[in-house]
């Protein structure tokens, strides 16, 4: 693995961490009261296009990382539909 492989693998893996602490306090609190429908419709659209960008690239650790963030901002967006402000229970 060359450094610029490896300098994206560990960026990567540093941007998809950093979703996991706001997915986790949202399925502890069971509130996503804080979570924004706009700012997460523009984070995917933004990923979907690194997604693309990668794959025509030929970027593995691009498409891959941003892969996960895709589902991890995905399944944040599901619990907000489900647990909305936190008020249904």
């Amino acid at each position: 693995m060359d450094i610029d492989t490896l300098i994206g693998t560990i960026a990567g893996c540093l941007s998809t961490a950093a979703f996991v602490p706001q997915a986790w306090q949202i399925w502890k609190t069971k509130s996503a009261r804080d979570v924004s429908w706009a700012m997460y419709a523009v984070l995917i659209a933004g990923v979907a296009l690194w997604i693309v960008y990668g794959l025509r690239r030929g970027a593995l650790p691009l498409v891959l990382t941003n892969g996960v963030i895709l589902l991890v901002a995905l399944v944040i967006l599901a619990m907000k539909r489900r647990f909305g402000d936190g008020d249904a229970g």
